[in-house]
């Protein structure tokens, strides 16, 4: 008798060192059923790759989150519902969702844009980029009889800025009296270009300019030096850029290779 009260004493206490390991890998136990503290791990990262800090309040929240998951799928496999067609179809679908995130996720992780990737892409942009650029005005109309009358009529005093806001056929700078703001020349289709470039600083074009989207009345304000934004500042975005690149050339080379039938 004596050896079975001690083994029972025994078995009471590895059960007791047991218990609190066993509690610390689940939130709850949900109809005799352990939710196991690894879907909120996993919650907890999702919530921070989406740049939201995890606060202790946020923690409560997402504990009640996993275990209201947990009622609510129990109820539905009650109900047969993960057997049905339509479950299985979805249940493919978010396979193939996480395992394409995974294999991107991996490419980009062995495949890191490098410093002088980074500088090379600069490089280019300010190459095609530099030189002057252009603060300009225009008027766009469908015919030229009409663009020939503005002409004439800023001609007598009236003003480019009024009849562009009234007559424009451009909705981006028509509300703005006509005004293209600062860019590059190259930036336009080739005959706006070569209208511009020709023009002095504070004059009009004396006949209007036809391209692809009608007739232009050209005015240019004004004339700089490319101001471009230096290496550190857009860096980032220079580096997503080309991370982008890599990812898209990754997926048509996939595409390319893949026996399609």
């Amino acid at each position: 008798m004596k050896q079975k009260i001690v083994s029972a004493l025994a078995v009471a206490m590895l059960l007791g060192t047991l218990a609190p390991a066993a509690l610390a890998q689940n939130i709850a136990i949900v109809n005799g059923k352990a939710v196991p503290k690894s879907r909120m791990d996993a919650l907890s990262q999702q919530v921070a790759r989406s740049g939201r800090p995890v606060t202790p309040e946020m923690e409560g929240e997402l504990k009640k989150e996993v275990i209201a998951r947990e009622i609510f799928m129990q109820e539905a496999q009650k109900m047969g519902l993960e057997a049905t067609e339509d479950f299985k179809t979805q249940i493919e679908l978010a396979r193939q969702t996480l395992l394409i995130r995974e294999l991107f996720m991996d490419f980009q992780k062995k495949n890191p844009v490098s410093d002088a990737d980074i500088q090379a892409e600069y490089d280019r942009f300010v190459a095609a980029n530099s030189g002057k650029e252009y603060k300009a005005r225009h008027i766009l109309v469908e015919k030229e009889a009409d663009a020939k009358a503005i002409i004439a009529s800023i001609k007598k005093g009236a003003k480019f800025e009024d009849i562009a806001k009234k007559q424009s056929k451009d909705p981006g700078s028509g509300a703005k009296g006509g005004d293209l703001d600062w860019a590059n020349p190259s930036s336009y289709v080739s005959e706006f270009t070569e209208a511009l470039v020709k023009l002095e600083k504070g004059k009009m074009t004396e006949t209007p300019v036809k391209s692809q989207f009608g007739w232009h009345i050209i005015r240019l304000d004004d004339v700089r030096q490319a101001e471009l934004p230096k290496l550190e500042e857009v860096k980032p975005q220079v580096a997503q850029q080309l991370q982008q690149q890599k990812l898209a050339k990754f997926q048509e080379d996939l595409r390319s290779k893949a026996k399609v039938e």
